[in-house]
């Protein structure tokens, strides 16, 4: 399978790069071709540009403004995300490769009377994110109702691909986690990544 590991952390040295350097590891250790898009070492601009708003609703959207990044989405099967969450959200950089790559007549189509969307990600068949968050398990869960899950189920992979294998997996309590417990939040990485 042709995967596109998306990496969404401005630190080289992040955590956050440990876990996709392991995905990738294993991903291709098990014959998976992995694209490895480093959203801010490959310079991503995260804002929609004016014109890309402009003609965002207009028929034959043309996403020329974010390619090579549209072409690597289109050629991949599967999609794997890994990014920190910040204030229970994406990182911007994030955010805004969602607005501006995944597209009409990308990502989706729109209805011109104004209706459901239709997705066009038919290639993608896996989505999966790796993310950690600073705050305890509860506070994400059960103060927070996980807004960062249910954006990527039910809002971006829901409305843009059909019968997706979703899954999130997340380290909470980031910021008080002991190395003993980041090393066992990789092996648990690791091992996920294997069954793929």
């Amino acid at each position: 399978m042709r995967i596109l590991l998306v990496l969404a952390h401005p630190l080289e040295e992040s955590f956050a790069a440990s876990v996709a350097g392991t995905v990738r590891r294993r991903l291709e250790a098990n014959g998976h071709a992995v694209d490895l898009l480093d959203l801010y070492r490959e310079g991503f601009d995260p804002r929609l540009t004016p014109s890309e708003r402009a003609r965002y609703f207009e028929p034959g959207y043309d996403p020329s403004e974010a390619e090579p990044f549209v072409s690597r989405l289109k050629e991949a099967e599967g999609l794997v995300l890994v990014f920190p969450q910040w204030w229970f959200n994406f990182p911007a950089i994030l955010k805004g490769f969602f607005d501006r790559v995944f597209a009409p007549g990308v990502a989706f189509e729109s209805d011109p009377a104004g209706g459901r969307i239709q997705p066009r990600l038919g290639n993608i068949r896996l989505f999966w994110a790796f993310t950690t968050t600073g705050s305890p398990w509860w506070v994400v869960h059960l103060y927070m109702g996980n807004p960062v899950k249910r954006l990527l189920k039910r809002g971006i992979a829901a409305f843009c691909a059909k019968g997706l294998d979703f899954r999130m997996v997340s380290l909470h309590d980031m910021d008080r986690a002991s190395e003993e417990k980041r090393k066992a939040h990789l092996a648990r990485v690791e091992r996920l990544a294997g069954r793929l």
